[in-house]
């Protein structure tokens, strides 16, 4: 098992095999994140009680926050985080405890939704201050050292903290800060796990796969659609998020990874043109399950309304949000990432690989590819168009198998019937081929 040591045993930790996590007894801990990236500066203390117990109840684990979205950052109470703008200052209210009914300090604040959240066995994956901060010379590489040695200490004992270094930004870019910090944050609190959020079609393996404060790595497969993607140009994956674990997978040393901001529900396609269309609940599992079956240790779910907080207090609100936090938290997508995770939890974890070779003749493109994964006696692949298929059978033990149809819109399971494990045997999903008709075709031996 390999770790840093902790002052706490529920920390999360890494796998034997470097490929996933696990909880403090050796558990598979199947990362369920949720982006709630402005909770600290615009939820009082009601809301955040109200938004992280619908966050736990529907199976998230891993709570994606900013620290500081600004180093004008204040709380929803209108105290500041820092004296003059300066990481390297934090403002601290003397004798300002969490429990304090009549103002409350930002850091309290912070503190009692970090402890709210332990109550409820969420895990805060904080990013210390984000990007645009850096770029724009708002933190320099000295004060970003004092601020992260200031985090670490603040925050080494409490169990359920992941660092998130960076934010929405390339590595190439203020290169020596982003070092600076993560070298600060490990060496002052060496028991918390740590990656790299990176800018859209980027991975923390492009930057840092082997700085010895990156313990997974984490990508940002992005909110562009087909027809908006210049990947190609870039040199990046674009919307086919299961290829930055292709890349990630074959990366030494090895790592865990997952994609930390895919699409989000109801955010514009390629986020700034609100006269594009809405990316739907189908869209977010599409990229979920594509992601998790190339291999990743787990996925991050985000909301447009949800991750900006957006309320009725706001003046506008970004990227054509159209609906309250609130209200956003039942949407579809939200609701069905649970059906993954108890899908993944179902069968033996550690020995979970992708294995695309499970697919008979040439695969689909775009919205008809199909990503499969396999243990030693059971198989998943995931059609995301409902097209008909051939399976090439015998990669799993067994002499026969069983098949179902796992439907991630409700996680029902319906039987197909027993079958040779030999040879190639077709498959065609109920409902015909459309988009949105996505189905899981499981495989378990007999």
């Amino acid at each position: 098992m390999v770790f840093a040591q902790s002052s706490d045993k529920k920390q999360v930790r890494i796998s034997s095999n470097h490929r996933f996590f696990t909880d403090e007894k050796g558990n598979p801990f199947f990362w369920l994140g949720d982006t709630g990236w402005l909770l600290f500066s615009k939820l009082n203390r009601e809301e955040a009680e109200q938004y992280l117990e619908d966050r736990r109840k529907k199976g998230f684990n891993v709570i994606q926050v900013m620290v500081l979205h600004t180093v004008a950052a204040a709380n929803v109470y209108g105290d500041s985080a820092l004296i003059k703008k300066n990481v390297a200052q934090p403002l601290i209210t003397t004798g300002n405890s969490i429990k304090d009914e009549v103002q409350y300090d930002y850091w309290d604040h912070a503190d009692f939704i970090i402890d709210l959240a332990a109550k409820k066995g969420l895990y805060m994956a904080m990013v210390p201050v984000w990007g645009t901060n850096v770029k724009n010379g708002s933190v320099n590489q000295e004060d970003a050292k004092t601020y992260a040695k200031w985090l670490a200490n603040r925050y080494g004992t409490k169990w359920n903290i992941i660092w998130l270094n960076g934010g929405d930004i390339k590595g190439t870019d203020s290169t020596k800060t982003w070092q600076a910090m993560g070298a600060a944050l490990k060496t002052n609190d060496p028991g918390h796990l740590m990656t790299f959020h990176p800018f859209g079609r980027t991975s923390s393996s492009d930057f840092f796969r082997n700085e010895p404060w990156l313990d997974f790595h984490m990508f940002q497969s992005g909110h562009r659609s087909y027809d908006l993607d210049t990947s190609r140009n870039e040199h990046r994956y674009g919307p086919d998020n299961y290829k930055f674990l292709w890349t990630d997978y074959k990366i030494n040393p090895t790592k865990p990874s997952l994609d930390g901001e895919p699409s989000y529900e109801l955010i514009p396609y390629g986020l700034h043109d609100t006269t594009k269309p809405y990316w739907q609940a189908a869209d977010v599992r599409r990229y979920a399950y594509w992601s998790v079956f190339a291999g990743a240790a787990g996925h991050t779910y985000g909301h447009n309304s949800v991750m900006q907080m957006h309320q009725p207090t706001d003046k506008s609100s970004a990227y054509g949000s159209k609906k309250y936090w609130y209200d956003a938290l039942n949407d579809k997508g939200a609701q069905q990432m649970i059906y993954l995770k108890k899908l993944i939890l179902s069968k033996p974890y550690f020995d979970r690989v992708p294995d695309q070779t499970l697919l008979s003749g040439e695969n689909g493109q775009q919205y008809n590819y199909m990503a499969a994964t396999r243990g030693k006696d059971y198989a998943f692949i995931y059609n995301y168009s409902g097209r008909p298929f051939a399976v090439n059978m015998g990669k799993i033990t067994g002499t026969k198998v069983k098949a179902s149809w796992y439907s991630p819109r409700d996680g029902s399971k319906k039987l197909i019937g027993e079958f040779a494990n030999t040879g190639v045997q077709a498959f065609d999903p109920p409902g015909g081929q459309k988009s949105e008709n996505d189905w899981v075709l499981v495989l378990e031996s007999q």
